[in-house]
Formats: C-alpha cells, structure tokens, sequence
C-alpha cells in the first residue's frame, strides 16, 4: 500500500515559478516614479501650453516654460522611462570615421527586479502615442485661428515627441526603417491590447537585441 502511494505520487509536480511570473506581470504597478515622470512632463506641457494665457501675460515666459517641460520630457523618455517600463532603448553614435550611427537595443530578458508590469508597459505605449496627436491637434488649431506666435512651439512639440515615438517603435519592431510597414502593423497590434490585454499573450523576452543603421 505504502508503494502504491509512492507510486502514485512520484510523476506529480508543482511548477510555481510560472504562476509566480505570472502574478508579477498581472501587477499594477512595480515603477511609481518612472510611470509617474513619463507622463508628468508631457501632460505638464499640454496644460501649460493650454492655460498659460490665464496665468500669464508673458509670452516668453510660457513659450520657455511649455520648451523646458518638453525637453525634460524628451530627456526622461529616451534615457529613463523607455528602459525601465518598456525594456528598449535608443541612441545615436558617432564612429572613428565620423559617422553617425543609430542603435536600437530591445531587452529580452528582463532581470526580476527591473521588469515592468503589462500595466506599465501600456501606459508607456499609450502615453508615447496620444501625446503626439495631441500636439498635431495644436498644430491645425493654431493655423487655424491664426495664432503663428505658437507654431514654434507647437512644432517642437511634436518633433521631440514623435522623435521618441519613432525611435521606440524600431526599438520594438526591431530596427526596421520603413516607417510605414512599421506604423502600420504596429499602431493597430498596440490599441487593440490596450482595449483586449487578455486576449494577446506578450512574446517571450529572451536575450538582449540590438540593431544599428
């Protein structure tokens, strides 16, 4: 009987670092402050550049303050926020020969105490997309209503912004240069996991990816 049991028991397993995976990814959450400043700056920016008029007479003062928020925002992107909640990043380098090169790194295995959660990693992509139309939004209003003062600034707006965009979307989609063939695959695959997360598995993170042009 006592065999038997044995028996019984020994093809019996229990994998509980899968689930313990799992439950990480399902977090709301890991990196507060990184989630927090990477949208801090750029909704800073749009309200600033939205209600300055009724704060201040100064042209000058707001145009520097919407520019400033906006670098800041272009700096923590790039450097900061891209890394921890996306695991991608992207530069440019300079070579012997004085050429310029641009790199487009896509981490694949995240180390436990730096992977972002499913929900960090659609507030990052979220924030990196709808910003931008947001700023081109500016841009028809300010032709429109005849407000060329701001255009550019407008305009700076969404070069920084949508130089982030583009460089994060080569980074995912790996440095592939057709804009277009990229966007186009790759803009609908992000909204449609954003409405439906549960109905996309996230393709598994192995290694360490990097392209250059």
């Amino acid at each position: 009987m006592k065999q038997a049991l044995v028996d019984d028991t020994e093809d019996v397993s229990l994998d509980f670092g899968n689930e313990e995976e799992l439950a990480f990814r399902k977090a709301k959450i890991r990196h507060p402050l990184a989630t927090f400043f990477h949208l801090f700056f750029r909704v800073s920016a749009i309200l600033t550049y939205l209600c300055c008029d009724w704060f201040s007479s100064s042209f000058v003062g707001c145009f520097v303050t919407v520019l400033l928020l906006l670098s800041l925002d272009f700096w923590s992107v790039k450097n900061v926020t891209g890394r921890v909640l996306a695991g991608l990043r992207w530069w440019n380098q300079i070579d012997e020969d004085g050429k310029s090169h641009w790199i487009f790194e896509a981490r694949k295995v995240p180390a436990s105490n730096m992977a972002a959660t499913e929900a960090e990693a659609r507030i990052f992509w979220l924030g990196l997309i709808i910003c931008p139309m947001i700023w081109i939004v500016f841009f028809f209003s300010t032709l429109f209503s005849l407000k060329l003062k701001w255009l550019a600034l407008v305009i700076a707006g969404i070069s920084l912004q949508a130089a982030n965009l583009y460089g994060y979307i080569l980074c995912k989609m790996g440095g592939d240069g057709d804009i277009s063939r990229v966007t186009s695959s790759f803009l609908p695959q992000t909204v449609f996991q954003t409405a439906c997360p549960d109905d996309f598995q996230k393709p598994g993170l192995e290694g360490l990816e990097i392209h250059q042009h």
